[in-house]
């Protein structure tokens, strides 16, 4: 079993962020939902119970075979997670995009910003992480208290793994968006999107370093996106001539 910790900062490219905030002590101490409170007070959030109660429905569903995590944002650079394994995989019927709107962690209501979800349609390369037998429900109930704490945005779905050689090698919990949430913004213009990523933080740090450490962890991971290479092209260029943004 290994402890995967975050990237190494040697390997993230300049411009890049510092060491990522969200650390497992954090979420160990329910220090994710003071920050989210503290950024947006008043903000709805999901409590302990009723995250038990949806991570409970998701392991109903569990296909026959190992339990495996989908990383294809932050998850990548920083999981946070005990495993007993990781490797490259493909999913289909779902593709990464900058398509739910958020107003804490890495934003403010004031500068609303954008994070990763999985969107309907096409495929999405990634990390994936065997979790231990023994240990399925102690790390993904520290999952569900990081990608789960906002409501009706996420939806745990299980998806089919696919290795680099086409082999299907299992299912994994992936974090997809709803499409009907009014979180959901997978129609916004680029230009909106990377005006939000380049404007947007708070007590989790800034979408532009979230976006910048996914860029250098896919690459570093040998997966390439060209889609987001170009908005961190993008964002870069944006915040090189304006003053970067403080959390408050």
């Amino acid at each position: 079993m290994s402890d995967i910790r975050p990237l190494d900062p040697k390997k993230i490219r300049r411009g890049s962020a510092a060491m990522p905030i969200l650390t497992r002590a954090l979420l160990e101490a329910g220090g994710a939902r003071e920050i989210y409170e503290r950024d947006a007070p008043g903000i709805h959030l999901t409590t302990e119970a009723e995250r038990a109660d949806c991570l409970a429905a998701t392991l109903a569903r569990r296909p026959q075979g190992e339990v495996w995590v989908f990383g294809y944002g932050s998850l990548i650079w920083n999981p946070a997670l005990k495993v007993a394994g990781r490797r490259t995989a493909r999913v289909y019927g779902w593709h990464r995009a900058f398509c739910m709107s958020i107003i804490a962690g890495r934003a403010q209501p004031a500068a609303p910003g954008l994070m990763l979800a999985l969107d309907a349609g096409g495929s999405c390369r990634g990390t994936a992480y065997r979790l231990h037998e023994d240990d399925i429900v102690s790390e993904l109930t520290m999952l569900w208290r990081r990608e789960m704490l906002c409501r009706d945005a996420y939806v745990p779905t299980w998806v089919e793994l696919i290795g680099d050689d086409g082999s299907r090698f299992g299912h994994a919990i992936a974090f997809t968006m709803n499409p009907k949430s009014e979180k959901y913004a997978g129609n916004l213009p680029i230009e909106m999107v990377v005006h939000r990523l380049a404007t947007a933080a708070g007590g989790l740090g800034s979408c532009a370093d979230y976006l910048f450490q996914t860029r250098d962890g896919l690459h570093a991971h040998g997966i390439p996106d060209a889609h987001l290479d170009l908005l961190a092209a993008k964002v870069a260029a944006v915040r090189s001539s304006v003053p970067s943004p403080q959390a408050a």
